[in-house]
Parts: C-alpha cells; sequence; structure tokens
C-alpha cells in the first residue's frame, strides 16, 4: 500500500487478490464499506446519490458523481462544519485494473487544501491497507 502527494493531489493503491467485481461493493455497499473504513455508512451510488461516512468522530460528506461497475466510481468528499473543505469539496475517484485473478486500486483524491493534504494521505494510505483482508 501506497499514498502519495503529487502535485495536490493525493494517489494511493493497493492490490487486491480478488477479482474488481468483488471489490467494487466496497465503495458502494454501506456494510462492506465499513468493513475497511468507518463506523457507518449512508450510501446511494447513483450519480447525485448520497455518500456519507461516519469514522469515529471524523465525518465525511458528499455524492456520487460517476458509478460504472465494476470498474470506477468517483464521488465528492468534505466535512460538515469545516470551511475549508466543506461537504462536497473534493473528489475521490477509484479506479479498478484487472491484474490476472487480482486487483489494483488506484484511488485519487483531489481539490483538497493544502492544509488537508497531509492528513488525508496518511488516512488513506491506513484505511486502503485494511482493504485487502476485508476484501481478498
Amino acid at each position: 500500500m501506497t499514498a502519495e502527494i503529487r502535485d495536490d493531489v493525493i494517489v494511493a493503491t493497493e492490490h487486491i487478490k480478488a477479482p474488481p467485481e468483488v471489490v467494487f461493493p466496497y465503495f458502494t455497499d454501506p456494510a462492506l464499506i465499513v468493513t475497511w473504513i468507518g463506523d457507518r455508512a449512508e450510501l446511494d451510488p447513483r450519480p447525485g446519490g448520497v455518500f456519507a461516512l461516519d469514522m469515529g468522530a471524523s465525518l465525511a460528506r458528499g455524492a456520487y458523481l460517476t458509478v460504472e461497475p465494476p470498474y470506477r466510481v468517483v464521488f465528492s468528499w468534505g466535512v460538515p462544519g469545516d470551511d475549508t473543505l466543506p461537504p462536497g469539496g473534493s473528489t475521490v475517484e477509484v479506479v479498478l485494473t484487472p491484474d490476472g485473478d487480482d486487483t489494483l486500486v488506484v484511488l485519487t483524491h483531489r481539490g483538497l487544501p493544502p492544509v488537508h493534504l497531509p492528513g488525508h494521505r496518511e488516512g488513506w494510505e491506513r484505511q486502503l491497507g485494511h482493504l485487502p483482508a476485508a476484501a481478498g
């Protein structure tokens, strides 16, 4: 698992020992997303549908922008009450690429204010690192 900041964009990658069809629901199904990130989720995986994730005291709110099973999902991301990163203030794109019987996950988080880049890089690195055990 790696996560790095490239030109004010976070790019995190992970290898999962499962095909994209198995991995994709871990970004769209509330019961599955909380197995690797968060404690509670309200997800409506269709363009314009709600994306709400509670991670302890940290909350992420946005909307699904693009849903292309089983290879790509894009949702907006922000924090209620945070003027520098309001709900829907940034964008997360997840691309799932087949790698034999496995999947390469590339998560790209764009539009974060500079003050949020280090914490989100660490968060994605830690949380995406839990995905192989959940989905693999």
